[in-house]
């Protein structure tokens, strides 16, 4: 954005003064119109997906209306590329959905723990999916040392995660290959943090449900990774073990 210079006066002095009136070059107002107006296009394909859904089934909303019975809860990244239903092929009502940065499970998150007590509780979901994705910001910032205010408090958990895995982490020689390895136990680890929640493990001696799962999603080829998988009788350390 372009700006004029008017010169004024005082006395004999001429003295430049900034106008504050500012000019836009076409290019600049078309941009910027395009982007004013880019959420239009989320109303119009909001349309074309409810015609689509309805010229398939004519009750596709009406049978999800009542109430939502999800068999899975997914923990997942906030990245705008790993979208869960759309890389599950699940449809809507199939899945509980809570996303951060980085597929984090914080016990001191308040956020996420409502999440999950609503979805073992109140919904009783039969499986919990912990999502990561090769590629991930957060990991990759989390390896580095970047002072990124507020996020070095979020990001600290995968630098957690980094220290107890050091020496395996150490020993890959590539950069990609460890920043790759450590997106996986970062899954592993938020696997074992869901596990030791007093949530999931009362719900495992009362129900046997929920069974957890850790994949990872590849960003250059759209396919799931199965990393791990928890169940009801899994070893977890006393130190964390609730007793009901």
């Amino acid at each position: 954005m372009g700006c004029q210079w008017m010169p004024t006066y005082v006395g004999m002095t001429k003295v430049v003064q900034l106008n504050p009136i500012r000019t836009i070059l076409p290019i600049q107002a078309h941009s910027l119109q395009n982007i004013m107006e880019s959420y239009k296009k989320l109303l119009l394909a909001n349309r074309a997906w409810v015609e689509e859904k309805l010229s398939v089934k004519k009750d596709y909303f009406e049978r999800t209306y009542p109430e939502q019975k999800p068999e899975f809860l997914w923990i997942g990244c906030a990245d705008s590329r790993v979208p869960p239903t759309d890389i599950t092929g699940t449809e809507q009502g199939d899945m509980f959905v809570h996303r951060n940065i980085a597929n984090l499970v914080v016990h001191t998150d308040f956020n996420f723990l409502s999440v999950l007590q609503y979805a073992v509780e109140v919904l009783r979901v039969k499986h919990i999916v912990v999502c990561g994705h090769y590629g991930c910001g957060g990991v990759k910032n989390a390896m580095g040392h970047k002072d990124l205010g507020l996020l070095n408090k979020w990001l600290r958990h995968i630098k957690d995660v980094y220290r107890y895995h050091a020496a395996e982490l150490e020993a890959i020689g590539d950069e990609q290959s460890r920043f790759n390895r450590l997106v996986e136990l970062n899954v592993i680890e938020q696997c074992r943090n869901v596990t030791e929640t007093s949530i999931v493990q009362r719900s495992w001696k009362n129900d046997h449900f929920p069974y957890i799962h850790g994949w990872v999603y590849d960003l250059h080829t759209g396919l799931l990774k199965d990393l791990a998988m928890m169940k009801p009788d899994e070893d977890i350390n006393s130190i964390y073990r609730y007793d009901f």
